[in-house]
């Protein structure tokens, strides 16, 4: 196997039109490789700048999860830190996790930052929704989103070879106005459900809202461990 490692995206950009697969941290490809053997050409963005930056409001999609620290908000970190080992957190890239990924650990903290995607194509660099990264699964480049007042994440603990964990994420952000807006996401064995509500009422009002969402279609087990988070979460920003 021949590895490219470009150094800018217009090599990037080669790479993909030669066929280049891209492997990021090869976490998710290696078992499939030895089944099946290896690609005759891969690459990987571990040298490309714009997939390496590591910000209060981006990240790379060539940063390793063990990367990932108190410069993003405590939503993208928490998600990080709990994905796998150390081993595999010292391997495991952004966007192999997000875009690669059928668990996609990170795809809840990312769907409440509300964070936008620049992927590279062949025909050059977009910038793109998630729901479109999950579904095409493109060569993500980064990650980018507005830093939220507030954020919190809990993976419960799940017995090894069953069903994923239960995560729930959420954040609350400024609104344009004067107003707030909550996020939530729920990982729910392999489905991903999420919610946006304004955030101006109490506790009770704002569960009661989630509910009209697509978080409603939950199993009441779910909504165990959103209420308590969407309550501690209001409580901490004095939103309540």
């Amino acid at each position: 196997m021949l590895l490219r490692l470009p150094t800018s995206l217009s090599e990037a950009q080669e790479c993909l039109a030669e066929g280049a697969l891209p492997i990021g941290g090869a976490t998710l490809l290696w078992a499939t490789f030895q089944r099946d053997g290896f690609p005759e050409l891969a690459m990987s963005l571990r040298d490309l700048p714009e997939a390496n930056v590591l910000g209060p409001e981006t990240v790379g999609g060539a940063v390793v999860l063990n990367r990932i620290d108190d410069r993003v908000p405590d939503v993208l970190r928490l998600a990080a830190g709990t994905v796998g080992t150390g081993a595999v957190r010292r391997t495991a890239t952004v966007g192999g996790n997000v875009a690669g990924s059928t668990l996609r650990c990170l795809l809840p903290a990312a769907l409440v930052l509300n964070a936008k995607a620049t992927v590279l194509e062949s025909d050059g660099v977009h910038e793109t929704d998630l729901a479109e990264v999950t579904a095409k699964r493109p060569l993500l480049l980064s990650l980018r989103w507005r830093t939220p007042l507030a954020s919190a994440y809990r993976k419960l603990p799940a017995q090894a070879g069953g069903p994923p964990p239960l995560v729930v994420a959420s954040a609350l952000h400024a609104d344009e106005g004067t107003g707030v807006r909550l996020r939530v996401a729920v990982r729910d064995g392999y489905d991903v459900l999420n919610g946006v509500i304004a955030a101006d009422g109490d506790a009770e009002q704002t569960l009661h809202a989630l509910h009209g969402t697509a978080l409603g279609d939950l199993p009441a087990a779910a909504w165990e461990a959103v209420r308590p988070q969407i309550v501690g979460l209001l409580g901490a920003s004095g939103h309540l």
